[in-house]
């Protein structure tokens, strides 16, 4: 049994490689950190006529029908280049929700536009602090309208389009959820944006006043549908903290090899041995866990809920860990705005709550294979 990609997704992996390390030097990445501009614009029009951003998309909505497994080997080569551009908000969230439950209609105007870079997508579900949860959702939907607040909105300032959650129902239960597809353009919101940890991936506060919105999806099967757009998200997403994982020891072990002290490389050190053993080792744990959910989400198989989870807390850990650990590698100079070290620990601890917290990931874990058990 051969648990490694196929040629032909390394091939794309190495070309996606190239792209980026052409495309997207960490001078790029510091443009958007230092304030210059909201995302890359031009790397978001290369990636698309590359066909990466439509690369899960079939054929007949303008994308390259090629699947998820395809996907994941470009999300790993986006999260070791931390590509400033709104990938994950509009490919893992928007796109997916769309592929799930939206009429052809509405994945005919919406997924070729994705395909092309014509248009950033995004997913409005938080309302401020907390995880994931049917009870946390309050925005209700009336009349086809949509008015109150959606906090924290990955890329909201920049979005074109949304898909909203909002409450339907006052019976306290899943079924009170619904989901809609707003477009952002059309007037009804109001946007500002939010300070975070990581400028290169923006948050956004969006208040909408009487706004129209679109059914996305049957009334009351939102909360469903949310749950397997996370579960896929989740997926792809680690192996976005998989590359920068990977590319952060990189950075540690290369540093290790050059830096001299005392008349020998620094990485000649036991200690400094052990950091970047221990690195290794939980990247190459997340690694196992992002195949798992990669199988999984490529399948569409039983088991993808509790391999997601798994593939996401393992990854969230691993991304903090050598993000962390690449900066005690470098020493004093690893906390300078000049190093890059920094870069990878803003991402890192951005990514870990963007889909819920890592302690959201493992009661879902848990939960998930207790009813599994029983059954």
């Amino acid at each position: 049994m051969n648990f490694d990609f196929s040629d032909e997704q390394k091939q794309m992996r190495d070309a996606a490689r190239k792209f980026l390390a052409e495309k997207c030097p960490p001078k790029a990445v510091r443009e958007v950190l230092d304030g210059k501009t909201t995302y890359d614009k031009a790397l978001w029009k290369g990636l698309a006529e590359m066909g990466f951003l439509g690369v899960a998309i079939p054929e007949e909505f303008g994308g390259a029908g090629a699947g998820h497994l395809e996907l994941c080997v470009i999300a790993e080569e986006m999260g070791r280049a931390l590509a400033p551009v709104p990938f994950s908000s509009t490919v893992y969230l928007a796109a997916e929700a769309l592929l799930l439950a939206g009429s052809d209609a509405q994945k005919q105007k919406w997924l070729p536009k994705i395909a092309s870079g014509e248009a950033i997508g995004t997913l409005a579900l938080f309302e401020g602090k907390g995880n994931p949860s049917p009870q946390a959702i309050k925005l209700p939907a009336s009349g086809g309208t949509l008015s109150g607040v959606k906090k924290p909105v990955p890329d909201g300032a920049i979005a074109d389009f949304a898909v909203v959650a909002a409450r339907t129902g006052s019976t306290g239960r899943d079924a009170d959820i619904s989901l809609f597809l707003v477009d952002l353009k059309a007037g009804g919101v109001e946007v500002r944006s939010l300070t975070n940890i990581d400028p290169t991936h923006g948050q956004a506060e969006l208040t909408f006043k009487n706004c129209k919105a679109e059914p996305l999806g049957a009334a009351g099967e939102g909360w469903g549908i949310l749950t397997q757009v996370l579960d896929r998200a989740a997926v792809l997403m680690a192996f976005e903290q998989v590359g920068g994982s990977d590319r952060a020891l990189e950075m540690g072990r290369d540093y290790a090899l050059d830096r001299i002290a005392f008349g020998r490389p620094i990485g000649s050190f036991q200690a400094v041995k052990h950091i970047l053993a221990d690195m290794y080792v939980s990247a190459t744990l997340a690694r196992s866990n992002c195949y798992y959910g990669a199988w999984a989400l490529s399948t569409n198989a039983s088991e993808l809920p509790e391999a997601a989870a798994a593939a996401r807390i393992s990854a969230t850990q691993a991304f903090q860990h050598c993000s962390k650990n690449n900066i005690q590698v470098h020493g004093g100079m690893g906390f300078t705005w000049e190093f890059d070290c920094h870069m990878y620990y803003r991402r890192a601890n951005a990514t870990a709550v963007t889909l819920g917290s890592l302690s959201y990931w493992e009661d879902q874990l848990i939960d998930r294979m207790r009813k599994k058990n029983a059954a």
